[in-house]
């Protein structure tokens, strides 16, 4: 059967990742046997069959066969890498629903660290943003339900619920004398990807928070207002924000990057099987709003995945000069694969490698920032939570092909006037200050022919 695949990435948020859609050949158990000639699937099928029996028949209360299914299949894939998982239905319409940019819920993106819930970024003008969580929050409880024993998944689908309602967190923060309590009022989560300004009459500010459904169509929309606003030979160019943007869908990302590039690549992935192997390139097109205008890339520690795609190939052609700190380091693609019927859920499951047009891969090592430049961090955040530990701290993640890199900081300051990258950016656009790395000379860019 011929596959249909669709592209997400994502860093880490709760259960996304670098993910194709994908629809299969049933009988993939009967496929991988074959494939394996080897007696020993089948002695080790038939040993989980055993244990799968004898909990039936002996455990201390009649358990739930479809539970006990359901859990060894998370275990097993659990125990690969910390991108693969099993997705139950519900998890699986969730999933789907998210990457439309629009759900029910705080607008709080987590992932799950030492059996607790840690945050990875609260959403821009969400309930969890409005009230004060940060980056590298821990969630203990959950209206007074310990998180510790929870899975990921369940710890999710306690914070989810009816609009309206409202729900109780205790938070452990770095830097803070005692545990917090916060009481949150749920709320339909629409998530506008994408913000855009005039800074001082002369440079277009965008900022992208993730790359949902409606990424692209919000780019344009935000380059034909800043159009609308600044005469072309008053605009000196771009300042385009990934910091904190965890990913999403990669057919956005390699959108939003297509309308700064006019050809060339823009990603690639490689897997075991050759199907996995992919190239993605720009297409020649209408760029006449970004054509020849500079542009300047903001990264920090909590831009993943998708967002360190865009920021790798506009790097790697010297289309935009990269600013800030090293990014989180997701370099791994999963596809999502739907299980049987509607009710069966589906399996989310890493089977490539993706890399930059250099032919890079930034799995477990990031992207390192032409222009490195650190924020001023207010005292109370200091003892840590400025910064976040990255893909190479995650337990089971997949080796780097080179060199290990560790955290990097994430904070950034709620006030513009505060924000040493964006004001770096802002200088080097408007010539008060020098670099040599802005603006990138595309003649030097070294590619793969």
């Amino acid at each position: 059967m011929m596959r249909k695949t669709s592209l997400i990435l994502a860093g880490v948020l709760g259960g996304a990742a670098v993910t194709m859609i994908a629809l299969q050949a049933p009988a993939m158990l009967t496929s991988a046997i074959a494939k394996a000639g080897s007696s020993d699937i089948y002695r080790q099928l038939n040993l989980f069959g055993e244990v799968f029996e004898r909990t039936r028949a002996h455990y201390v209360e009649k358990p739930d066969d479809s539970q006990l299914v359901e859990g060894a299949i998370k275990g097993m894939l659990n125990g690969l890498d910390p991108h693969s998982s099993y997705l139950d239905p519900k998890s699986f319409r969730d999933m789907q629903v998210e990457t439309r940019g629009e759900f029910g819920g705080l607008g709080i993106e987590v992932t799950m660290e030492d059996g607790l819930v840690k945050v990875v970024a609260p959403i821009d003008e969400t309930p969890a943003a409005k009230a004060g969580i940060r980056a590298n929050d821990i969630i203990t409880h959950i209206d007074d339900a310990a998180v510790q024993g929870m899975t990921l998944d369940q710890a999710v689908e306690k914070m989810r619920g009816r609009v309206n309602t409202k729900i109780k967190l205790r938070l452990i923060r770095k830097g803070a004398d005692k545990p917090m309590d916060l009481t949150i009022t749920r709320d339909i989560i629409r998530v506008r990807s994408v913000r855009s300004r005039v800074d001082g009459g002369d440079v277009g500010y965008i900022r992208i928070t993730q790359f949902n459904e409606q990424t692209t169509e919000a780019l344009m929309k935000a380059l034909s207002d800043i159009a609308a606003q600044v005469p072309p030979d008053k605009l000196r160019g771009y300042v385009i924000d990934l910091r904190n943007n965890p990913g999403g869908l990669l057919d956005q990302a390699i959108a939003v990057t297509d309308t700064f590039l006019e050809r060339g690549e823009i990603v690639s992935t490689r897997g075991r099987d050759p199907e996995e192997t992919q190239r993605f390139n720009a297409r020649p097109g209408d760029k006449h709003l970004t054509a020849g205008r500079p542009l300047i890339v903001l990264i920090n520690g909590g831009s993943a995945s998708a967002s360190e795609i865009v920021a790798g190939a506009l790097q790697d052609h010297k289309r935009a000069t990269v600013l800030g700190t090293r990014s989180f380091g997701k370099g791994s693609v999963q596809t999502i694969i739907p299980l049987g019927d509607a009710t069966s859920g589906a399996l989310r499951l890493t089977t490539a490698r993706y890399y930059t047009p250099a032919g890079r891969s930034i799995q477990a090592k990031g992207i390192v920032p032409d222009i490195e430049i650190l924020q001023e961090v207010p005292e109370e955040m200091k003892a840590g939570s400025a910064e976040i530990s990255g893909e190479s701290s995650l337990r089971g993640h997949l080796k780097s092909d080179g060199k290990e890199q560790g955290g990097s900081q994430s904070y950034v300051p709620p006030e513009a006037k505060d924000d040493k990258a964006l004001t770096l950016a802002l200088d080097l656009m408007r010539g008060a200050q020098a670099n040599p790395a802005f603006p990138p000379n595309a003649k030097e860019a070294v590619l793969p022919r």
